[in-house]
């Protein structure tokens, strides 16, 4: 008879790979691994050899970097949604993508369940959970870190479990950042970073670029084009989603652009601090946030801020799959008609630097902002707007006059 299969969101690194023999060895399962790569890159070499010396039976490695793109950093990108004002939501955007691929490789395999690795303190764990549940909840989701049957409480004992299970991998007692890659960024925890108190350390922490004063001393400019609120040319050349990104971080990283440190509050309730290097996502959300400056009206503006953080909290929170987060993005997607123009910028380190923009649907007026008087605007006018404006103020200040007369 067969053994029942569990596929494990598999990484290649110590924690994953424990996990192999484990499942193996407390469910007698047969093991398929899925690493999904959003655009992490050199993190999969190797992979499959891995995966195989460690005792799965198969490794799929899905790339959903373009979809990724498309489909989770665009929608986000449109809402301008930034959790507690500076995360840009790097690992948030992509666990829901990896939780669909998961789904569709445990559908293929006619798996029983799925299993990740993520901590019981994290967020990720939330994430995957919930675009399971909401994809497949008829699958079994097994977490390592919460279950009681697993032992290891450290690196040190991840590695003696993998010698004793006979899988001898160069992993060592390191003292390196806990780190999140994919296309978009990359984060760091750990070491320094667990002390607020304490600054980083980027001359060893920094992957993607450099600190703002080890940026070149010339600025760069750089010119952009949209169309409905989609990037679709860097200097004149057209590129897809996921090539844009990838120029950006180049550009980016190398003017110590997206360097962010924050005290972020985690869902499960505690405050968590990390660094978030984001140099190409930075510079495309102010680029098309500096576009939609031009082309939106004030109260879809208004609007549009409140419905992008409410988005970037709901994707925080692993609720990509759901009626709330779908309306959002419709309503973010509706904006976003006439989005299309031509942005310039200059990058000089860390800043990005406005140089001009152009819409054919701008509706910025010169007639009506320029301080000569023009045909459309009388100044009069302005009498009678301003006292029906103001009339709730006024009447509110007569009637505390009244009544502290008395």
């Amino acid at each position: 008879m067969s053994k029942e299969k569990v596929v494990l969101a598999y990484s290649g690194g110590l924690d994953t790979t424990a996990i192999i023999p484990w499942l193996k060895e407390t469910y007698n399962y047969d093991v398929i691994c899925c690493c999904v790569d959003c655009g992490q890159g050199e993190e999969l070499d190797g992979l499959e050899e891995r995966a195989l010396y460690s005792g799965a039976s198969k490794l799929y490695i899905e790339d959903i970097t373009d979809d990724f793109c498309e489909n989770y950093i665009m929608p986000c990108v449109q809402a301008d949604a930034v959790y507690e004002n500076k995360y840009l939501l790097g690992t948030s955007m992509a666990r829901p993508g990896i939780a669909a691929k998961l789904v569709e490789i445990a559908r293929k395999e006619n798996a029983v369940a799925i299993c990740h690795g993520a901590t019981g303190k994290g967020n990720d764990q939330i994430r995957f959970e919930l675009g399971i549940k909401a994809l497949a909840p008829d699958l079994k989701i097994i977490a390592p870190w919460r279950d009681d049957k697993w032992q290891m409480d450290s690196r040190d004992a991840e590695i003696e479990y993998c010698k004793a299970h006979d899988i001898h991998l160069p992993f060592s007692v390191d003292n390196s950042y806990s780190r999140d890659r994919n296309l978009w960024h990359i984060s760091h925890e750990g070491l320094e970073l667990e002390d607020p108190a304490c600054e980083p350390n980027y001359d060893h922490l920094l992957v993607l670029g450099v600190s703002p004063e080890k940026a070149p001393d010339e600025p760069e400019y750089l010119t952009m084009t949209f169309e409905a609120g989609v990037p679709k040319t860097i200097n004149g050349e057209e590129m897809k989603v996921a090539d844009i990104i990838r120029k950006l971080n180049e550009l980016g990283g190398k003017h110590g652009i997206g360097i962010v440190d924050i005290v972020e509050n985690r869902v499960v309730g505690m405050k968590s601090r990390g660094v978030y290097e984001t140099p190409g996502g930075t510079i495309l959300m102010e680029a098309h946030r500096q576009l939609e400056e031009l082309v939106l009206d004030r109260d879809t503006m208004a609007v549009k801020k409140d419905m992008g953080n409410k988005l970037a909290q709901v994707v925080y929170e692993g609720k990509w799959f759901t009626p709330l987060c779908e309306a959002l993005r419709a309503f973010v997607k509706s904006t976003q008609k006439y989005v299309t123009g031509e942005v310039k910028f200059r990058l000089y380190k860390g800043n990005i630097i406005k140089a001009g923009t152009t819409s054919p649907y701008s509706l910025y007026n010169e007639s009506l902002a320029s301080f000569t008087t023009g045909d459309m605007y009388d100044h009069h006018d302005a009498s009678g707007f301003i006292t029906l404006f103001g009339l709730p103020l006024k009447v509110r200040a007569m009637k505390n006059l009244e009544v502290n007369n008395k």
